[in-house]
């Protein structure tokens, strides 16, 4: 195949986009940006973290509030639901070919346009008169978004240098202080083979881990400037993100097979 000058450079805007380090980034900010602005717009509902709903829940329940506590639970299966979605999905496009990472991209794209489309049918209500009713329909979209990237961490986990999750970030700020401390102190002890790859070991991990934490901060403090004036239409940009790489993913997968 003839690869002409300026189809080398696109290919190489598409490598760069979904090697490690920009692939985290972006998805992390995606998940940060996504879940802050859901928590604020949704009156305190974790999308991407959807754990802490569970939290949540918990505090309502024990404010006498049923129907605020049935709604925060109610985003577990949701969620689980998703994350099944998403599984069989990548097991198809293995069984047919294709590769996942593209495919679950798409997938995760759709959702976003579905879950911002959702929101700006319902929000202007749900600003003037807060409903459980109004809340759910919008809250389950985003959800079932979060959980199609927290479960395409796993099962795209070939494309990238093992699974870190871009979506929770309290294991990788453990996994940081870790190889932050095991790096330092590897530093400050007497220089030998084993110290030197115990510091490098811990520098790689440090660098896969570093474009998470940044991603998501960077995310969340997007999603809080952007949400008082844009409301839902905020989340096109997490939406161009995801489409982007969705892009960079099938050229590569093309390129791959081509080439």
């Amino acid at each position: 195949m003839t690869i002409t000058a300026p189809e080398k450079e696109r290919f190489s805007l598409s490598a760069f986009l979904i090697r490690d380090a920009p692939a985290r980034f972006l998805l992390s900010w995606v998940a940060g940006f996504v879940d802050t602005a859901a928590f604020i717009v949704l009156f305190g509902i974790f999308t991407a973290h959807v754990t802490g709903n569970i939290a949540l829940a918990g505090s309502a329940f024990a404010s006498s509030d049923p129907q605020t506590t049935l709604l925060r639970l109610s985003m577990l299966p949701v969620f689980m639901l998703s994350v099944a979605f998403t599984s069989l999905l990548a097991n198809f496009a293995r069984k047919i070919g294709w590769a996942v990472l593209p495919v679950l991209l798409s997938a995760e794209a759709i959702a976003l346009g579905i879950f911002m489309v959702v929101g700006l049918q319902f929000s202007a209500t749900l600003l003037v008169d807060v409903q459980d009713e109004l809340i759910f329909p919008i809250a389950v979209t985003g959800v079932m978004a979060m959980g199609i990237q927290n479960a395409l961490m796993k099962e795209a986990a070939a494309s990238f240098t093992g699974y870190f999750p871009t979506t929770v970030m309290t294991g990788n700020f453990t996994q940081f202080t870790i190889d932050l401390v095991h790096y330092i102190s590897a530093k400050f002890v007497k220089q030998t083979e084993e110290t030197k790859s115990e510091a490098a070991e811990a520098m790689r991990k440090l660098k896969l881990t570093l474009p998470l934490l940044t991603g998501f901060f960077l995310g969340g403090t997007g999603a809080a400037y952007f949400v008082p004036s844009a409301e839902f239409w905020c989340l096109s940009m997490p939406l161009f993100a995801v489409s982007l790489l969705a892009v960079a993913a099938y050229i590569q997968a093309g390129v791959t097979k081509t080439v």
